[in-house]
């Protein structure tokens, strides 16, 4: 059996299962523009629907249509906005990051009710933005994969490690971010939140990754960038739970459920079973 070394510690792993966002890809480069694009969308819309009604005075505060979102937006989806209004950091334990994507429509859906609409014209806006968000991000593609990631992938491919990917997007969408990286192919499973009851930090998504994976649980190791990931692979009873935070500082206290935080992949080392 394979074995994963962290921290001058070896595990003999079955697997490895990862998240996909902030772990596999860069976050803020996807998930910033999309949401970016989002608010925007719905802020104009909002602003729209309000002006049409006589009630845009409820969101007349000197900024251009939908850059109030912009700059609220870290109260609704834990995101962090430049002085443009760009995302430029993130929660980790936050909506955006561990949110699915029915909550994080619901919460926006709220914020245009609170505003003024009725649940349905919120609901109705809200869906509306994210098909236009998901249309520029297809156009566009912004997919950067983490610093190490692809090197440590084809590490464990040449291992035969079998690899999965348990994240709080849908498949189908998962499926298509990892073909724009060119790496879907050293995945074996791909389970998204769809596919289960329970999303994190519930061990569901995990338990079903490693049963399409043909490996026990218990065997496997998991990898994230949020501590629902943490807790997902704490209860499923996975081999060792591993953390990903580039900025060492406070992150004991983002991941305080990991066995191991690391900065970058090139603290993994494998080792294989004939070594």
């Amino acid at each position: 059996m394979p074995e994963l070394i962290v921290s001058n510690h070896s595990y003999a792993i079955n697997g490895i299962l990862l998240d996909k966002d902030g772990t596999l890809l860069d976050f803020v480069s996807m998930w910033g523009s999309w949401s970016e694009h989002m608010l925007r969308h719905f802020g104009s819309q909002l602003v729209a629907e309000l002006r049409q009604s006589g009630r845009a005075r409820q969101l007349e505060t000197g900024l251009e249509p939908g850059q109030e979102l912009l700059f609220t937006a870290s109260h609704l989806w834990g995101t962090v906005h430049g002085p443009d209004g760009a995302v430029i950091d993130y929660d980790r334990n936050g909506p955006l990051a561990m949110g699915t994507m029915g909550e994080l429509f619901t919460l926006l859906t709220w914020r245009g009710y609170r505003a003024g609409l009725s649940w349905a014209k919120a609901k109705e806006l809200a869906e509306l933005s994210g098909r236009l968000a998901d249309a520029e991000l297809e156009r566009a593609r912004p997919v950067r994969p983490i610093a190490g990631v692809l090197a440590f992938l084809e590490a464990c491919h040449a291992q035969y490690i079998p690899l999965g990917v348990v994240t709080a997007d849908d498949t189908l969408a998962a499926e298509k971010h990892l073909e724009w990286l060119g790496i879907r192919h050293l995945f074996g499973a791909v389970v998204g939140t769809d596919q289960v009851g329970r999303g994190k930090p519930f061990p569901d998504m995990l338990e079903l990754a490693c049963g399409k994976l043909s490996i026990d649980v218990q065997g496997a190791a998991v990898i994230g960038d949020t501590n629902g990931d943490m807790i997902m692979g704490q209860a499923a009873g996975a081999r060792i739970c591993i953390g990903l935070h580039s900025k060492q500082a406070g992150a004991a206290e983002l991941l305080p459920d990991a066995d191991y935080i690391i900065g970058a992949y090139e603290e993994l080392r494998l080792k294989g079973a004939a070594e």
